[in-house]
């Protein structure tokens, strides 16, 4: 690798160095400095965060250059950098960039050779979705920790900040220096399509104290942490992947629920904010998507709020901000909202192209441009990037899934699981007296890197305790003859173990919990996601939320069934009874011990 002094010449020279080392008004004069000698389509490039095929900046494997080509008219994410000087790049698991440490240190420092090799230079500002839980790219045998709204649950600062900062870490020593978390959205409805687990909660408070904690954490290991979604997106049953959401929200509610993570972001110092492709009528009667309303975005965020850090949109081949625009106008209209950042556009080509003639003709200034480059920037600078672009591929195994991070994530997930019902007491079970059970139930696709399927890693993680699990897939949707199958499996077993995921009052899933409980054998349900599914599960004596169906928390459940530690989550959403949501079925903050007593 070149020396930190060559870097430092090559990418910046005498007076910008002092961006990069100094502090205070020097800094800033450097990086002003750094900015004014810049091309108009240098800076255009700084704005935009792409995603690019393959495992190497230089050689991806064939199919992925053909992507590459077809998608974004580039070969690899070295000829991205040179034809559209892109600010950063994201990192997705389908796009191939992710496919173990060794080979995703590589990659990011091939990224940053070939961006520094440039005239002019910059590091790039790598990021990506590790959220944790349901959301992640980077996968094992880095380390998974528990989901946001199972963090919730245990209701631990100290929790949220070792999450942040474990995270961080690694994603740091990987070359990953943006992390797309964490989510600030308050998940007050429970046909939430896209939030739902990966929100903290729906106690808007508890939400903010997390949110600010998890950005500790990052803080700490010098990743720009990112809340999402502005100005809110908890309170929709729309995807705005494929569609467009109205958050229906007055004023007063938006700013005693929604805001009050934001708030709380803010004064933590969060780095960076995502918008949300959503439409929010109290804040801005446009119609328009936050990502692309003036008065949301620099009216509320950056005015009422007070931010002046960096604004990032969520993903514009997104149908909630394709709706009402062409994919050459959401770029500009993003800009002149006030946002810094333009992510992944379905069309490269277009969008910056779009965003260079909007300069050219007037409608948007040069200057206009400078200042979200300036915020770029001043974040790469603060993250220590000029200064150290590279990784060292030699340590990766020394920070990446270290037994230390991995027995953190142990400990988080059993302070997550949560009791939700045990009549009789029947949990926890005992491999003397009940050693055979049957594990059935829902596998929904694992997030990225962990070894499901989910009924495979419940009965492995059970037979490790003592029992002899039989694992039985039934698939989200089983069929009669699933379902007759898994029925005649526990004629020969002393329990059965069930795993539910999204259940509704008419999903075969519920025809399965009912056929196997009427065999008359101890059934323990398992919500592997919503714990929603309380709700649909009226006959079952024992149920679990684990608010996520990775390894990690599903392993913690197994614990807890068998008694090798207690039950210590409380819901950090309340469920709503099936047939009257206006009636609490269990309450926030609910959660039984094996004393079988509340802890609310």
């Amino acid at each position: 690798m070149p020396s930190r002094r060559t870097v430092l010449a090559a990418t910046l020279g005498a007076t910008a160095s002092l961006a990069a080392t100094g502090t205070g008004h020097a800094a800033e004069r450097g990086l002003r400095s750094l900015v004014d000698r810049m091309t108009l389509p240098e800076k255009v490039g700084q704005l935009f965060v792409m995603r690019v095929y393959g495992h190497s900046a230089t050689a991806p494997d064939p199919a992925d250059a053909d992507a590459n080509r077809a998608e974004i008219g580039v070969r690899n994410a070295a000829e991205l950098i040179a034809e559209y000087h892109v600010g950063g790049i994201i990192y997705f698991t389908w796009a191939h960039n992710t496919r173990d440490p060794h080979q995703i240190a590589a990659l990011s420092n091939g990224i940053q050779r070939a961006s520094l090799a440039r005239p002019r230079g910059l590091p790039v500002l790598i990021s990506t979705d590790q959220e944790h839980g349901a959301v992640c790219r980077v996968g094992a045998p880095a380390t998974l920790l528990p989901g946001a709204m199972a963090i919730g649950a245990g209701r631990s600062r100290d929790d949220a900040r070792a999450l942040g900062r474990i995270s961080g870490r690694e994603l740091r020593a990987l070359g990953i220096r943006q992390d797309y978390a964490p989510v600030a959205d308050v998940n007050v409805n429970p046909a939430n399509p896209v939030i739902g687990v990966r929100s903290y909660g729906s106690d808007p408070d508890a939400v903010a104290a997390l949110v600010a904690a998890g950005i500790a954490g990052y803080r700490r290991s010098s990743v720009a942490a990112t809340a999402k979604h502005f100005p809110g997106h908890g309170d929709t049953a729309v995807d705005s992947h494929t569609g467009f959401p109205v958050i229906t929200h007055s004023r007063a509610l938006w700013s005693s629920l929604d805001a009050v993570p934001f708030r709380a972001a803010i004064r933590a110092g969060v780095d960076s904010i995502m918008t949300g492709h959503l439409m929010v009528p109290a804040l801005d009667g446009s119609g328009d998507p936050a990502t692309l309303s003036h008065p949301i975005v620099t009216g509320v965020l950056r005015g009422e709020l007070g931010y002046d850090g960096l604004v990032v949109t969520d993903a514009l081949g997104m149908a909630g901000v394709r709706t009402k625009y062409g994919d050459d106008r959401v770029p500009v209209l993003a800009l002149k909202a006030g946002v810094d950042q333009l992510l992944n556009p379905p069309s490269l080509q277009v969008a910056w192209n779009a965003v260079l003639q909007a300069v050219e003709e007037g409608e948007l200034t040069e200057e206009r441009i400078d200042a979200s480059v300036l915020r770029i920037l001043r974040l790469k600078s603060r993250l220590g990037l000029f200064e150290e672009p590279y990784v060292d591929e030699d340590e990766v195994d020394l920070v990446v899934g270290v037994r230390a991070h991995r027995a953190s994530a142990d400990r988080m997930a059993e302070r997550t699981t949560t009791l939700l019902a045990n009549e009789g007491g029947l949990l926890p079970l005992s491999p003397r007296t009940r050693p055979r059970l049957l594990v059935a139930g829902a596998d929904p696709a694992s997030p990225s890197g962990t070894t499901g399927p989910p009924t495979s890693v419940l009965a492995a993680a059970l037979t490790g305790l003592g029992f002899t699990a039989t694992a039985r897939p039934t698939g989200t949707a089983p069929s009669p003859a699933v379902i007759a199958e898994a029925v005649a499996a526990a004629r020969d077993v002393d329990a059965i173990v069930v795993g539910t995921c999204d259940l509704t009052a008419d999903s075969p899933q519920r025809t399965l919990v009912e056929r196997l409980t009427a065999t008359g054998k101890p059934v323990v349900a398992v919500a592997i996601r919503n714990p929603y599914d309380l709700a649909h599960l009226p006959g079952v004596p024992a149920v679990l939320a684990t608010y996520s169906w990775t390894d990690v928390e599903l392993r913690a459940a197994a614990r807890v069934i068998a008694g090798r530690v207690g039950p210590r989550g409380r819901l950090p959403v309340p469920v709503p009874a099936a047939d009257d949501p206006s009636r609490e079925l269990r309450p926030l903050g609910y959660g039984l011990t094996y004393g079988d007593r509340p802890t609310a």
